[in-house]
């Protein structure tokens, strides 16, 4: 299982039986459970999901205030109702067909070939057969990539990359699946989706203003220096007013992001423990330490990540830390905990 930028990698299953590299191991390496039955709770909420709608309602509740404005200017007769729509219109996520939509334009999704099925198909029937959980409610995709990752979207999006889909043992790919079956029954997926969607009004706005600020300062530039920094004064006023009276605002811009990304972090860790107590502790160690690997080789935040919430991405931009100060910011805005952090609390269940 040799590729560019992953570290070779081959488990006892695999020596036993005579797979070599970019060979699949025997089905028998997920181990056997027995089935269960359907569980009576399909989908929950957990103190992780919980906490992110918390840390996300101040965006929310800023976004509304935008809209609401916005709806009295431009719409003629309720004011309410533009916020009414705005406010259903985060059902849309449940809605399949424009998860569909959100899976392939937005995510660059797409639906397995025959052949990618007939192998993730048996994989995940044996996931959600041990879960208790229906699998047919969650749609499997695949996403055009050469990094190891998987990824849990909406309300029943589980997507995994093709190089996973390539390189992993059975084992391996039905823990990653099983991490992101967490997501989804813990309430973690669609709680990110909806803290992501129902923030873009106040996003955008932000962006407004820091462009009138950059218009306002280049348009200075062109003047004398006296109107220039005349200019600059009046901006720099109305910024110190603005922060003055709307501390609670600049206060969430600039603390949240920390927030936001320590209970996603806690999230991971939740779905790492979902992942054991179906019974793919082993094999989802072994995935972390194919990923650790990769760090090593090519230095931090240059790996993929299991992704568990929107898009899948990557655990940093790749770049080198210049700075000890850039190294602890990024750990902090970091939505994924380190391998060696993951592997501690995953390391008493694997002793049992």
């Amino acid at each position: 299982m040799a590729r560019p930028g992953v570290a070779h990698f081959t488990d006892e299953t695999s020596e036993r039986s005579g797979a070599g590299p970019g060979k699949h191991t025997p089905r028998e390496d997920i181990g056997r459970r027995g089935r269960v039955h359907l569980a009576k709770r399909q989908r929950g909420i957990d103190g992780t999901a919980v906490g992110k709608m918390l840390l996300e309602l101040p965006s929310f509740l800023v976004s509304l205030a935008i809209v609401a404005g916005l709806s009295r200017l431009l719409l003629p007769g309720p004011g309410w109702l533009g916020s009414l729509l705005w406010l259903v219109s985060g059902a849309m996520a449940f809605h399949r067909p424009t998860e569909r939509i959100l899976a392939r334009h937005l995510l660059n999704l797409r639906h397995p070939t025959p052949r990618e099925l007939s192998r993730l198909g048996p994989l995940w029937r044996e996931v959600t057969a041990r879960t208790g959980v229906e699998g047919r409610a969650y749609e499997l995709w695949i996403e055009d990539s050469d990094h190891l990752n998987a990824l849990a979207a909406a309300g029943h999006i589980v997507g995994v990359t093709r190089f996973s889909l390539e390189s992993l043992s059975d084992g391996q790919l039905a823990a990653i699946l099983a991490h992101e079956l967490g997501h989804h029954v813990r309430g973690h997926a669609w709680v990110s989706l909806m803290g992501q969607w129902y923030a873009v009004p106040g996003r955008l706005a932000w962006a407004a203003m820091r462009r009138l600020i950059r218009l306002g300062a280049v348009m200075g530039r062109g003047r004398t220096s006296f109107w220039r920094a005349l200019l600059l004064l009046a901006v720099g006023a109305i910024a110190l007013v603005m922060v003055l009276k709307f501390w609670f605002v600049v206060l969430m811009v600039v603390v949240l992001p920390y927030g936001l990304a320590a209970v996603t972090r806690r999230a991971e860790l939740r779905a790492d423990h979902y992942a054991v107590v179906s019974g793919f502790g082993p094999m989802l160690a072994e995935v972390l330490h194919m990923m650790q690997a990769v760090e090593k080789d090519h230095g931090p935040w240059t790996a993929s990540g299991l992704s568990g919430c929107s898009r899948a991405t990557v655990i940093g931009m790749g770049l080198p830390a210049r700075h000890p100060r850039q190294v602890l910011s990024r750990k902090l805005l970091s939505s994924h905990p380190d391998y060696h952090t993951r592997m501690h609390h995953l390391t008493p269940y694997l002793q049992q």
